[in-house]
């Protein structure tokens, strides 16, 4: 984990006596916390990790899961475990650890305020600054380790869109097929879901941020799935689109577009492009067919240790791609009372281009009622 604290400072500036991250309870736990610990399980509510600019990391962790966090230090000369047993204790032990430090950094985007009020009040001598910026610059790119799992999280998710078309059938309710495709993922060995999976059956699919109800699929429908799988604590995030039954010429068409426009897209990742040109990429093609304007939001998004991990990109974004990102490349056209089309893989970016990690056929399915 040294390299990746490193990492962190370097993008600090100026550079503090140490970084804090400090977890609440569940689910306002910062995933920067995981990032500096690679601890694959476990909740850690309550833990903190004090990480100093030489690489060295103090975990702070209650007894609930301190076998989980020695296993994972195990072999790791650099990360030394704290097991504490009362919020009062770990107050102490950081004011221990921290030492001499005045300058400490902090992820404002993820700490709590109740964190926030206590560090001011059992560190009055200490000044804090924002690391959120910092910490998302380096968490924007992969090391090897990460990308293992990014890869692993998208095999199951990629396997699972394999056997969707098994699964359809009429009468089956939205809910139905997205428990169905939730359990898939976890028999195929993820921890869960990496968000809420997205199932809308024919006019449902104009809306990219449906949640799944009792409509019944029938004849005729159109189907978005938007969905993920969560590996050691690691996303995947892939939207495939069917239809059922009976053709919907315009819906074909719709498909074949949202194809094209993820080549275009594809096509404009390299290292150095500014990331609006993967957006307008695709945003040309759909804007160049009958349903110009439907692409209705951004063409992609950073993944990672959660699904949405701290930056997107849209035609406005001049952020330049690097080496290492791990991202969604995801356009769509959506017709509202009617239905629409999503087709979104996560990729990683190379020296020369991008690599696949998603894998499941992205063509136009029509599958029998």
């Amino acid at each position: 984990m040294k390299a990746r604290v490193e990492k962190v400072f370097r993008h600090l500036d100026p550079k503090p006596d140490a970084l804090l991250i400090a977890n609440a309870v569940d689910p306002h736990l910062d995933q920067t916390f995981f990032y500096l610990f690679a601890v694959p399980c476990g909740l850690f509510e309550g833990s903190v990790a004090i990480a100093h600019a030489d690489g060295e990391v103090d975990i702070l962790s209650s007894p609930l899961e301190a076998e989980s966090a020695e296993q994972a230090a195990k072999g790791d000369p650099h990360v030394k475990i704290h097991v504490v047993n009362r919020g009062d204790d770990t107050e102490l032990l950081v004011q221990k650890l921290v030492g001499g430090a005045r300058a400490l950094a902090l992820n404002y985007r993820e700490l709590t305020h109740e964190w926030f009020t206590r560090l001011v009040k059992f560190l009055p001598e200490a000044t804090f600054a924002d690391a959120s910026n910092a910490i998302r610059r380096a968490r924007v790119t992969k090391d090897p380790e990460e990308i293992a799992r990014l890869r692993k999280a998208a095999d199951i998710g990629s396997a699972v869109g394999r056997e969707i078309p098994s699964l359809l059938r009429e009468g089956i309710t939205e809910l139905e097929l997205a428990a169905e495709m939730e359990y898939r993922m976890n028999r195929l060995g993820a921890s869960g879901r990496s968000f809420s999976t997205i199932v809308a059956f024919g006019p449902h699919g104009a809306e990219p941020h449906y949640q799944p109800g009792a409509t019944r699929l029938a004849s005729g429908d159109s189907i978005v799935c938007d969905f993920g799988a969560l590996y050691e604590r690691y996303a995947s995030d892939i939207t495939r689109s069917y239809h059922f039954g009976r053709r919907d010429e315009e819906l074909k068409r719709v498909h074949e577009t949202v194809e094209q426009a993820q080549r275009a897209a594809l096509e404009a990742i390299r290292p150095g492009a500014p990331a609006k040109e993967v957006h307008l990429a695709a945003q040309r093609v759909i804007d160049s067919s009958p349903w110009k304007g439907r692409l209705i939001h951004g063409v992609g998004h950073s993944i990672g240790l959660v699904v949405h991990d701290g930056w997107g990109y849209n035609a406005t974004v001049d952020d330049l791609l690097e080496e290492g990102m791990a991202i969604t490349v995801e356009p769509g056209i959506y017709l509202p009372g009617h239905g629409g089309v999503r087709i979104e893989d996560d990729v990683v970016v190379t020296k020369s281009g991008y690599e696949f990690l998603t894998t499941a056929p992205r063509s136009y399915l029509e599958v029998p009622a």
